[in-house]
């Protein structure tokens, strides 16, 4: 740390370590600096050095974690634990892409070892759209709230703009849509309701060696019931989404990641005011989950996705995606 200014390192140069790189860049004032990025394959440090010529490479993971206070995991699933370990050793916090490991039981240990000295990147931690739903659900637009349904689809998966990591997106070990997407909206639904737990459900696996085609389950978000869906090839959307709440006076939902809207009493949604695409959204909630890093690297109350929650949501989708673990109906 120097004047003050925390740095982070960034390792992992794929499209989440791009996204956050550039949002540290975009900073006014600059809240942290970049300590550098490092990635294995030479075509994605060439990348880096084109598009961000102003930023430290740096020559391996250890590297960076000297070079840095904060260290940022954007690497695939398999890699999360062993650099998170060693940037713990050596004194440094983590912020980790998600899920945080590919082994539930080493994802145990670690978040035994880690303590409060990591965090997980889920954006709904820090999004306006869900600000908004929660204020909505304060004031008593849903009444007393009695399910959550969640509802994932896609036309084909990896979706289009991940083409370049489909080697591990869509792997049984690594990928699938379960661990990348519904995994954000398991935490919106435990950060709102409690931990989850009681899973019933199923994953279909029709082709060999891929990732999951469909999935289908219930669960307790503390005490809130969820119903959850999700497939692959049933819509004409790159990506389609909605987390919903309903109760015994209305509902509130968001759509496409970033669109809150609420449930009139005609059944018609009406759609916040300051509603923002996805695109738009995006930054802002950047901004805010490197405000929550900072917080997390100087020891200080922060509203990120704790390991705790990160572990909670991997335990409930490593289950819904393990061949023996799921009832079948």
């Amino acid at each position: 740390m120097q004047d003050g200014t925390l740095s982070i390192g960034i390792i992992g140069a794929g499209i989440m370590g791009e996204r956050l790189l550039s949002a540290i860049l975009d900073q006014s004032p600059p809240l942290v600096t970049v300590g550098g990025v490092w990635d294995p394959a030479p075509s994605a440090m060439a990348r880096m050095a084109a598009a961000f010529p102003q930023v430290p490479r740096l020559t391996d993971a250890a590297a960076i974690i000297a070079a840095s206070d904060c260290v940022y995991i954007a690497s695939p699933p398999a890699f999360h634990l062993g650099h998170a370990r060693a940037a713990i050793a050596s004194g440094k916090s983590v912020f980790c892409e998600k899920p945080l490991a590919v082994d539930v039981e080493d994802a145990r240990a670690f978040v035994a070892e880690a303590g409060n000295r990591g965090a997980v990147n889920f954006p709904f931690a820090s999004s306006l759209a869900v600000a908004t739903l929660m204020d909505w659900i304060a004031q008593g637009a849903v009444g007393t709230a009695s399910r959550i349904t969640i509802e994932v689809a896609f036309a084909a998966w990896p979706r289009s703009w991940q083409a370049d990591a489909a080697a591990w997106l869509d792997g049984r070990q690594q990928g699938g849509f379960t661990r990348e997407v519904v995994s954000h909206f398991l935490f919106l639904s435990r950060r709102l309701f409690g931990p989850l737990h009681a899973l019933s459900g199923r994953a279909a696996f029709p082709e060999a060696g891929k990732s999951e085609r469909s999935i289908k389950a219930t669960l307790m978000a503390g005490d809130m019931p969820v119903d959850l869906k999700g497939s692959v090839g049933s819509t004409a959307k790159d990506d389609h989404n909605i987390w919903m709440l309903e109760g015994d006076k209305g509902a509130v939902r968001l759509c496409d990641w970033s669109i809150a809207e609420r449930r009139l009493p005609d059944g018609t949604w009406q759609r916040a005011a300051d509603a923002l695409s996805q695109v738009e959204a995006r930054p802002i909630a950047l901004r805010r989950q490197i405000e929550g890093v900072v917080r997390l690297t100087r020891g200080e109350a922060h509203h990120l996705a704790t390991l705790t929650d990160a572990l909670n949501v991997q335990e409930i989708v490593e289950a819904i995606l393990a061949d023996d673990a799921m009832p079948r109906d």
